[in-house]
């Protein structure tokens, strides 16, 4: 699925080996071909690429540069955690959506879509991301609970949403948690690579 690393250094330009490779790793989007491969590929231009796994650091190294309106469209064009329909097939793997999968009970999927409500609510403007790792959608649930401060619980509608009360955008937890979720792109981005055989 990825181009050859030493044609990376082409052209830039939206259907470049550089925004294919870069949409494999990260998810396609709008931002990723205006800002990061021009970005990156003024890099390249001017510094050897040794492998995948630094381009991923390079990738996240540029993002983390950007302003904060900039880096919540970047993590926004990831899915919701437990959305399994309009999926890239690593998303669907890392997700546990695949047919090889044990299939997520119907209350956890219901439970996931209000707790992404919830935390959208709670920080507007960035979505849920997490590094899954393996961890089921039940326990990924758990996690979401905890960070947001509410009781474990299968509940598709409880708390209310109108009931969370927002952060401030730019201030300090809604900051934190940015930095977090650009982090985590990362993360799953060095998975990807390792689940495609790469470095």
């Amino acid at each position: 699925m990825l181009p050859p690393l030493s044609t990376l250094v082409g052209p830039s330009k939206p259907d470049s080996p550089l925004s294919t490779a870069l949409s494999v790793l990260f998810e396609p989007s709008p931002i990723l071909f205006t800002h990061l491969e021009p970005q990156v590929h003024a890099l390249l231009a001017t510094e050897e690429l040794r492998s995948y796994s630094e381009l991923i650091d390079i990738s996240i190294s540029q993002i983390q540069s950007w302003a904060h309106d900039l880096q919540a469209q970047f993590i926004t064009a990831h899915p919701r955690i437990g959305e399994s329909k309009n999926l890239s097939a690593l998303s669907a793997k890392e997700q546990g959506a695949t047919p090889a999968t044990i299939p997520t009970p119907p209350e956890v999927l219901n439970r996931l879509v209000h707790l992404n409500a919830c935390y959208e609510k709670r920080y507007p403007g960035l979505r849920y991301i997490i590094f899954v790792n393996g961890r089921s959608r039940a326990a990924v649930a758990e996690i979401m609970e905890d960070q947001l401060g509410l009781a474990h619980s299968l509940s598709s509608d409880e708390p209310a949403v109108h009931d969370i009360e927002p952060v401030k955008i730019s201030g300090e937890e809604w900051s934190s948690e940015l930095k977090r979720a650009v982090k985590d792109v990362g993360r799953i981005a060095q998975s990807r690579l390792k689940a495609l055989g790469t470095d």
